[in-house]
């Protein structure tokens, strides 16, 4: 084995020295070496865990806030009124050419007319229209206004036939000596004797009689009665077959209704 030329050039005291350093690296790595041989392992203690302790908290509902005062309304204050400030007078440049001034005075005088002109025609028109509507209005207003009188008229016309209708249905009450016979009932002494007695004495019948005013009767009511209702039954019938003579009321033939009463008995 060879060694290295630079050890061997050496001096003594410098290779005791190497030796020296080499022994003391291999004692200090043995002494480590036993030292952790004889080491004790640490033991590692379990950690005790105590158990989580688990608490419910009821939940409030949430309530809604109670709604915020009513806003107080403030008096509106009356806004400052700004003074207009008046414009400043701008004074017009002069015009040095006298013609050039009078081309422009005529120009704005003519413009200015034809404003006026416009205006005036536009009035002239307004005021036509309005014309125009007022006299539909009257006309309008007057059509309204025949139309309800001749309404009217007719209603009333109408209301006065129909009075007059009704008085000329309606019999007219008139006494005995308003209306007279042209034929009058006729009683039969036979019917009278087959319906009374001698001792019966004087019978009174009290009749209502209705006619056409032309001398027709159309309606016989027995007001008071003999007492005998045959007898009473055979003048009705009689009464119906006699006539009277025309009535008439202001040149009018009217029904008219009468009362009458006829007096029956045994003649010894």
């Amino acid at each position: 084995m060879s060694q290295s030329p630079a050890v061997f050039n050496t001096s003594s005291p410098m290779k005791k020295k190497i030796i020296a350093a080499i022994v003391a690296v291999v004692v200090g790595h043995v002494g480590v070496l036993w030292a952790v041989s004889h080491m004790k392992m640490m033991e590692l203690r379990p950690i005790e865990k105590k158990p989580l302790k688990v608490k419910f908290l009821k939940i409030k509902e949430d309530v809604p806030p109670p709604p915020p005062p009513p806003a107080k309304i403030e008096p509106i204050k009356p806004k400052p009124i700004k003074k207009k400030l008046e414009p400043i007078p701008v004074e017009k440049p002069k015009i040095i050419s006298h013609k050039v001034e009078k081309k422009e005075s005529k120009v704005i005088q003519q413009d200015d007319t034809q404003e006026k002109l416009k205006k005036q025609q536009d009035l002239e028109k307004l005021r036509l229209e309005q014309l125009q509507r007022e006299q539909a209005l009257k006309e309008q207003q007057v059509r309204e206004q025949a139309l309800k009188e001749q309404q009217a008229r007719e209603q009333a016309l109408r209301e006065q036939q129909a009075r007059e209708q009704e008085n000329r249905n309606k019999p007219k009450q008139v006494s005995v000596g308003d209306v007279s016979w042209s034929r009058k009932p006729i009683i039969s002494k036979d019917k009278i004797q087959a319906f009374f007695k001698n001792e019966d004495g004087m019978k009174l019948i009290l009749l209502e009689i209705t006619s056409d005013g032309a001398g027709k009767v159309t309606n016989v009511k027995v007001i008071k009665s003999t007492g005998n209702e045959g007898f009473d039954s055979y003048a009705v019938k009689q009464t119906y077959a006699a006539k009277f003579r025309n009535y008439k009321d202001n040149g009018v033939i009217t029904p008219f209704v009468i009362r009458q009463d006829f007096s029956v008995g045994i003649e010894d």
